[in-house]
């Protein structure tokens, strides 16, 4: 009895894509399952019938010598059909791909290279101006001999003989059929029988790389750079992976950053605190001229705008905020502490309180205590 198209079979035409084909193999393995249809004979050979259609149908290259050739094109000795069909395949055909599971026959995809990640240390300056730099980064290389193939110059990989080419194999397990990948080719579907003699047949080695790694301006610590296709080759020729850059600020003597703004202290004299001034204070593009009030206290904040960091994303530019600190006198001499003695007399001598945050402290504990005793 000649067999049936498997167009025809699956109800699809000759130009249904892999999934209409799966679609409508799916719907008649349901409806043809001998554990739906339990002794009925038709529908046992209905449901290998669909199978077989459907497992040549999804095979490129038996599709192709199906669609050339006919039924002639395909080997029935690796089509899985006739007496090869197997009523526990359906739950991996058919189930799998709900889940989790590849079709039967798949071939394992040879796998994108992994990408790498590289630390690299800025100072603030590198970080806030950008900068240019060359790293070097120990990775798998795609092999130039072979062209990533693994094979010999002048020789290709063959089908292997244990998956026919399949990639998987099938391993009973009672009633079930259960797909796993073929041990002799590690689910590739081919063997390499000559290998490379650089990269022993895996299409990749190991190679240190230098790469110049451009750093835009504004980054900050926790922020990468990707390098796309500079991380590991692929398998036997799949695509690289990327290189992640990333970024670490060191800490810097004078400055901290919070965002695109800089903060710094900035000592000042007592004499300046009180009769103000101007001092020269630092910031990342050379020093500048800041104003003190006179009378001013220590802790106060004085804002330099557009002396920040510009921002890597918006381009907007912070500001610097210095924060100024009086600093006591030290190591005074006879004369000093005697000049200093007669200018605290002088101040407690007067009308006016020279000490504005001394009196409300005072103030405030004088009331603490006289609230303790009533």
């Amino acid at each position: 009895m000649s067999k049936r198209d498997y167009y025809e079979v699956l109800g699809v035409g000759r130009d249904a894509s892999e999934r209409e084909i799966k679609k409508a193999y799916k719907k008649l393995a349901m409806k043809f399952h001998p554990d739906r249809n339990p002794g009925d004979a038709k529908a046992e050979a209905s449901f290998k019938e669909a199978k077989e259609a459907y497992e040549i149908l999804t095979d490129a290259d038996k599709k192709a010598a199906y669609d050339q050739f006919g039924h002639a094109g395909v080997d029935p000795n690796r089509g899985g059909g006739g007496g090869h069909g197997d009523f526990g395949d359906i739950f991996g055909d058919v189930f799998g791909d709900i889940f989790g599971g590849g079709r039967r026959g798949g071939q394992r995809q040879a796998q994108r290279g992994s990408d790498l990640r590289y630390n690299m240390e800025l100072s603030l300056e590198e970080a806030v101006r950008g900068v240019s730099k060359e790293i070097r980064i120990p990775t798998l290389t795609e092999c130039e001999v072979c062209d990533g193939s693994g094979a010999k110059k002048g020789s290709k990989a063959e089908t292997c003989g244990t998956c026919h080419g399949q990639g998987q194999v099938q391993m009973r397990q009672g009633f079930f059929a259960v797909q796993q990948p073929c041990p002799t080719c590690n689910g590739r579907g081919k063997i390499i029988k000559e290998p490379c003699n650089k990269c022993h047949g895996h299409g990749r080695y190991e190679k240190s790389k230098t790469l110049s790694v451009k750093i835009p301006a504004g980054v900050d610590s926790g922020d990468r750079v990707r390098l796309s296709g500079e991380g590991e080759a692929g398998e036997f020729g799949a695509p690289a992976g990327d290189l992640y850059v990333q970024v670490h600020v060191q800490e810097h003597p004078i400055f901290q950053r919070d965002g695109n703004n800089l903060y710094c202290e900035v000592p000042i004299s007592f004499t300046n605190a009180a009769l103000g001034g101007e001092i020269e204070v630092p910031t990342l593009d050379g020093k500048v001229k800041l104003k003190i009030p006179a009378e001013t206290q220590t802790g106060r904040m004085f804002r330099m705008r557009g002396k920040g960091v510009k921002s890597v994303r918006s381009h907007a530019v912070g500001d610097l905020i210095c924060k100024v600190l009086v600093e006591t006198p030290v190591k005074l001499n006879d004369k000093q502490k005697e000049l200093l003695e007669e200018f605290e007399a002088s101040l407690n001598g007067g009308k006016h309180c020279h000490r504005p945050k001394a009196e409300g402290f005072f103030d405030g504990v004088k009331k603490f205590f006289d609230d303790l005793t009533k």
